[in-house]
């Protein structure tokens, strides 16, 4: 194995330090600076919510590692540093910083780690006051600080997506009037929406107002208030807005230096994360990412993928040979005393790819109903009517009811393309308070049998 002189990282977030202390580990000889582009490297973004919310109390827990634990690894992190320009023939990135003063810094392996931005749909007066997005942790200070010094009375959320919905409970707790705007016809439309209604109902019974079917048009300020107005005549005074419509990939640096982009704008790579130029990898939210089911790249941008992900570009970069195994979309978000999940493909997604669906949907307890504090779980199961193939899963059910267990039980089951009825054969655990001795899992299967 042939070790890279210099390795260098542009991005500071999960798949950029996954990369870094990766490519250490198969080469403790491998110099590796990584480009930071603000003063927080491998904080948790996705615990922004929980921060705000109050659930978390410090922001300094944010932190996956302290820069010097990171440092400590024989890591460089070049801080508050912002890469410019790639030029691939000359193997070096031009990087500025905060004062603009600017470097060329060469490199014998690259990896671009990026990341995503927010989504900026076309709403007139997205730069007013009071209007928010939340992505990077400067996002999250903002956000505490109009907070902390406004004590606004009531929010409007744009988009009921992951982040979304979290804002709303993050905002409800902190006792603001929250009222979420969502422009398809039911939130969390990554569910079936039998489910995404359940969760809809949750938002509810916690005093968040929920409108769908609404594309929001406009935000004007009027006085010290924010007017909110959209189509079918939805119209609401606020003092806060918060924009949660999605991600998308930031590859303007990679584009900008002749590197192939693909689905929505993301970094096109093969399984070992190299990108069409040599010597560049790519991971994380900027890029594409193999999905094990569909045997094709698609754009999916995960906080877990892009952990992989950087793990495999950092060690191939360092000289090694890893393969990244792919996605399955496996995702879980709590939503006040509610968590719903998915993994794999649903029933249209399923069709759409060339498979012969069928999917059923079951009630059933999460442990014994004689012990104290039994929940219901709602399943869906997805499988190939031909093949008996498992295909994917969706649990919607309490907070208490282990949803993320079973999710994983289906999604280990897909990573190793299981069929629904081998789920039966599965040595899952059993204890009154905890599960049922055919569980959740198994009784949705043998559902799903029976209707095949």
């Amino acid at each position: 194995m042939v070790a890279s002189s210099h390795l260098l990282i542009v991005g500071g977030s999960d798949a950029g330090i996954s990369a870094a202390l990766r490519a250490r580990e198969v080469d403790p000889a491998c110099d590796v600076t990584v480009v930071v582009a603000d003063r927080y490297p491998n904080y948790s973004i996705c615990g922004l919510p929980f921060w705000l919310g109050g659930e978390i109390a410090d922001w300094h827990d944010l932190a996956h590692r302290k820069a010097e634990d990171i440092e400590a690894q024989g890591i460089y992190l070049l801080l508050e540093h912002t890469a410019q320009a790639i030029d691939p023939a000359g193997k070096a990135v031009t990087v500025v910083d905060k004062a603009g003063e600017s470097q060329q810094i060469p490199y014998d392996s690259l990896v671009i780690g990026t990341g995503a931005v927010p989504t900026r749909p076309p709403i007139k007066g997205l730069e007013q006051p009071g209007v928010f997005f939340l992505r990077t942790m400067a996002d999250g200070f903002a956000l505490r600080d109009d907070l902390a010094v406004r004590s606004p009375a009531s929010a409007v959320v744009v988009g009921g997506g992951y982040i979304g919905l979290e804002m709303a409970e993050a905002l409800s707790r902190r006792g603001i009037q929250v009222t979420l705007v969502e422009y398809l016809p039911s939130v969390l439309t990554t569910l079936d929406s039998p489910l995404g209604t359940l969760v809809g109902e949750e938002l509810n019974r916690h005093g968040v107002t929920i409108t769908t079917g609404v594309a929001v048009e406009a935000i004007d300020r009027q006085g010290g208030h924010l007017t909110v107005t959209g189509s079918g005549g939805f119209h609401v005074e606020t003092d806060l807005v918060l924009v949660a419509a999605g991600v998308r990939p930031d590859a303007n640096l990679a584009t900008a230096a002749g590197v192939e982009v693909g689905h929505w704008g993301a970094i096109c790579v093969n399984r070992v994360m190299e990108t069409s130029v040599p010597h560049i990898y790519a991971a994380g939210d900027c890029a594409e990412t193999y999905h094990r089911l569909l045997q094709r790249h698609v754009y999916l941008p995960l906080g877990s993928t892009a952990h992989k992900q950087g793990r495999v570009a950092g060690e191939n970069a360092a000289g090694g040979q890893a393969v990244f195994a792919g996605t399955l979309g496996t995702q879980v978000v709590k939503v006040f005393d509610l968590v719903a999940a998915r993994t794999g493909l649903r029933e249209a997604e399923a069709r759409e790819a060339g498979f012969e669906p069928l999917t059923v949907q079951v009630e059933t307890w999460d442990h014994k109903a004689y012990y104290p504090g039994a929940h219901k779980l709602r399943l869906c199961v997805t499988g190939d009517r031909g093949s008996g193939q498992l295909l994917g899963a969706q649990v919607v059910g309490h907070r208490a009811a282990e949803i993320s267990k079973r999710i994983d039980a289906f999604a280990v089951a897909l990573f190793n393309q299981m069929a629904v009825a081998a789920l039966n054969d599965a040595d899952l655990s059993y204890t009154p308070p905890l599960s049922t001795p055919w569980d959740a899992v198994q009784i949705a299967a043998q559902v799903w049998m029976e209707k095949r």
